[in-house]
């Protein structure tokens, strides 16, 4: 499994149904599950970002379909980064 932080910004449309935002997240994360994304954390934000998010995936395809698929809805847009955890961290810069 690898981890990912995805930024998240409402779009207009997300904005504008922010009291279904709870049930948008819920069903969002039993999505992910269907997919073998888990979510580690969840943070509302402010700030640049609206919603930060942890996530473990088994590749970096499920977690692209999931955000494609979560975009595609017109809720959210975001940004995804593959992050790397301390060991893999120390064994990558120890190699350069």
């Amino acid at each position: 499994m690898s981890k990912y932080i995805m930024l998240l910004n409402w779009t207009e449309q997300g904005i504008k149904a922010i009291k279904n935002s709870g049930a948008r997240y819920d069903a969002a994360k039993a999505a992910a599950k269907e997919m073998g994304v888990t979510f580690e954390s969840v943070y509302m934000t402010f700030g640049q970002y609206d919603q930060v998010i942890v996530a473990d995936a088994p590749s970096d395809e499920a977690i692209a379909t999931l955000m494609l698929k979560s975009a595609a809805l017109g809720n959210v847009r975001g940004i995804t980064m593959k992050a790397f955890v301390e060991a893999d961290y120390k064994k990558i810069t120890a190699a350069v």
